[in-house]
């Protein structure tokens, strides 16, 4: 566990490509030898990390999302504060999976786990807006994904000061907009 955590610290913060295992295996206080019996290679450390990751992220945000009161709609602006938590304990290099589609080759098996990720949060946010009662869930689903996506890149950036929850702003007036479709 200690060589994925310290694998999933550096990759992130350092950047996929910029980290080789002689780095992560020191960090860990393991011996290259140990790292590749328990991973195998690079690459499957790399995808070890991305699933971790995505599924840190799962966790947090349906707990988030569960735990919030309110009408349907409610859920779906959530999704906006979920982020804002986390890009500000976890995420201010941006989007792993972003990072990781930039950073790994076209065939990497890393590029399958970044888009099943962000189909998964499509699909997520398509059945909150349905059970809000919204006519053409698939469209608002994709709108809010890219509000999400957008601002993990600007709070990356440092380019827009608060972006969740100017994120999340913008979030109110689509979803008001689609429920009086």
């Amino acid at each position: 566990m200690r060589i994925l955590e310290t694998a999933s610290r550096l990759f992130y913060g350092l950047g996929i490509r910029a980290v080789g295992v002689e780095l992560i295996a020191e960090e860990a206080g393991v011996t290259k030898k140990t790292l590749y019996d328990r991973f195998g290679s690079k690459d499957d450390l790399i995808l070890a990390y991305l699933r971790a990751r995505d599924g840190l992220w799962r966790s947090t945000l349906v707990k988030y999302v569960n735990e919030t009161d309110g009408p349907p709609e409610a859920k779906l602006l959530a999704t906006f504060g979920a982020l804002h938590d986390w890009m500000r304990e976890r995420n201010p290099r941006g989007c792993a999976f972003v990072n990781a589609h930039v950073e790994l080759p076209s065939d990497h098996p890393g590029q399958e786990i970044a888009r099943e990720q962000k189909a998964w949060m499509l699909a997520y946010m398509e059945d909150l807006a349905a059970e809000a009662g919204i006519r053409s869930p698939d469209a608002l689903a994709a709108q809010l994904l890219i509000l999400h996506d957008g601002a993990c890149i600007a709070n990356s950036m440092g380019s827009v000061d608060e972006a969740a929850r100017r994120a999340e702003e913008m979030a109110t007036v689509l979803i008001e907009r689609a429920r009086t479709r």
